[in-house]
């Protein structure tokens, strides 16, 4: 099997026959970090390092790995042409990484360029991809198109203007970018900035929020205003998935507290947490969105990188001792049958505690697929093989990008289809379902399931 030839990632006949099957069906992308600013403005991407590494901390991380130094993947003295030289010096080291697989997809799917990226011919590559990227069929929105994206959901504070999503609403996408309702901001009560984002809340909705019920009340204009401009979800960034029933009191002393920028007790965050995270779940109910949980990313813990560059660049680990059942149990058992649920996992050593709760809590509870550090070929095929005996694979919540970069969109989900199918195939090969069976429910994950389950 040559590198990314047609039967990349796939074994045996039936696992051929599946992705065939599926291969073309539209991407339904229900979670993903798109720059909706820049996808609306329908930019072209300048060049290769804008389109693949710009803003990626999964390509930063690898190349640190690689030995390449910060200036030439954060530093904004290096030219985009130095540092893609110096990343292409370095790609050999990635490979056996899905970082390796992903970009190498981008550039033979989306701009035909069929080479391997190594040192030699790093300025081959980088003169053909500009020329291509300039082009006006390659601008973002026409990529978008170019990838057969039926329908995306960005990731959107509460106090966002939406401004971006409208004007997609009167572009060639109109229909396919939704907003997705982020309120982490609102929830992380522990964070030095937080009395100064409620001040920001407040004023976004003309609201005085002075108690916890203000709060709600801006959190329920912004949810009101999502849902008018097509928003079908919440999602949730959390390290424990606080979910215990609080009393309003108890919630509101600990509000206070935090508004006088006085220090809270782990006890007292956990009560906050909990409490917001049940109203908004409440919120969710109430409109037939799906809420997402994104459990167990353990954030920044490298002080040199946090203290020098800030979130978000590569710093970011899961925990195993994350305790999901206690703080989960008092959430799904309020809600449980009037609210659409998907469980994203960090850390794979948890994916039989979330299978074994899905199964528990029947088919308003479903487990998403495999997420962040575990989005490649091994962490999906593991995930589906031993989940879906526990659970099944009809109730999965179909694969996200979760991609900060529209590139990557189509080359995710097809490393996603080709695993689904390399799963698929290898149980109807050992005769544990039949092949029709398999197939649907390869289009099902694919495609039918994310759809039906998002509204989209």
């Amino acid at each position: 099997m040559a590198f990314l030839d047609e039967n990349y990632l796939l074994r045996g006949d039936e696992s051929k026959k599946l992705y065939a099957a599926v291969k073309d069906l539209p991407i339904i992308d229900a979670h993903n970090h798109c720059d909706v600013k820049a996808l609306a403005e329908d930019r072209n991407f300048t060049d290769l390092w804008d389109a693949e590494a710009a803003t990626d901390h999964y390509v930063w991380e690898v190349l640190r790995k690689s030995g390449v130094p910060e200036y030439l993947l954060t530093g904004k003295d290096a030219s985009n042409h130095d540092k893609w030289i110096a990343m292409a010096a370095a790609f050999e080291k990635v490979a056996g990484n899905p970082t390796y697989e992903w970009i190498h997809l981008d550039l033979k799917r989306r701009l035909g360029i069929d080479e391997l990226i190594t040192a030699d011919n790093a300025e081959t590559i980088w003169q053909k991809s500009k020329a291509i990227l300039a082009k006006k069929e390659f601008s973002q929105q026409n990529l978008i198109k170019q990838m057969n994206v039926e329908a995306m959901c960005s990731t959107d504070d509460p106090a966002d203007t939406l401004e971006y999503h409208q004007a997609l609403q009167k572009s060639q996408l109109k229909g396919i970018v939704h907003p997705t309702f982020r309120p982490d901001k609102a929830m992380n009560i522990f964070k030095p900035d937080f009395a100064d984002y409620v001040k920001t809340l407040g004023n976004r909705w003309n609201i005085a929020i002075k108690t916890i019920d203000d709060l709600l009340a801006a959190l329920k204009a912004a949810h009101d205003f999502f849902a008018e401009n097509g928003c079908v979800a919440s999602d949730h960034g959390v390290a424990v998935p606080y979910g215990l029933q609080i009393a309003k009191q108890d919630a509101e002393a600990v509000f206070q507290k935090a508004l006088e920028r006085k220090p809270l007790t782990e006890a007292e965050t956990i009560a906050y947490m909990s409490y917001v995270f049940n109203e908004v779940a409440e919120m969710d109910a109430q409109k037939g969105w799906v809420f997402q949980i994104h459990i167990g990313a353990v954030r920044d813990v490298r002080d040199s990188l946090y203290n020098s560059l800030g979130a978000d660049v590569g710093g970011d680990i899961s925990d195993h001792l994350t305790d999901y059942v206690a703080n989960l149990l008092p959430l799904l058992n309020r809600f449980d049958g009037r609210l659409k649920t998907v469980l994203y996992n960090m850390n794979p050593i948890h994916n039989a505690t979330l299978a074994h709760l899905t199964r528990a809590f029947g088919n308003t509870v479903s487990l998403g697929l495999a997420w962040w550090l575990n989005d490649s070929f091994i962490g999906m095929k593991n995930q589906l093989e031993y989940s879906t005996s526990v659970d099944t694979f009809a109730n999965m919540g179909g694969m996200v990008s979760d991609s900060r970069k529209i590139l990557s969109y189509g080359s995710r989900h097809e490393m996603f289809r080709r695993t689904l199918c390399h799963v698929l195939g290898n149980e109807v090969e050992l005769g544990q379902m039949p092949a029709e069976v398999a197939e649907r429910l390869a289009v099902s994950l694919s495609y039918t399931r994310p759809k039906t389950l998002f509204g989209l």
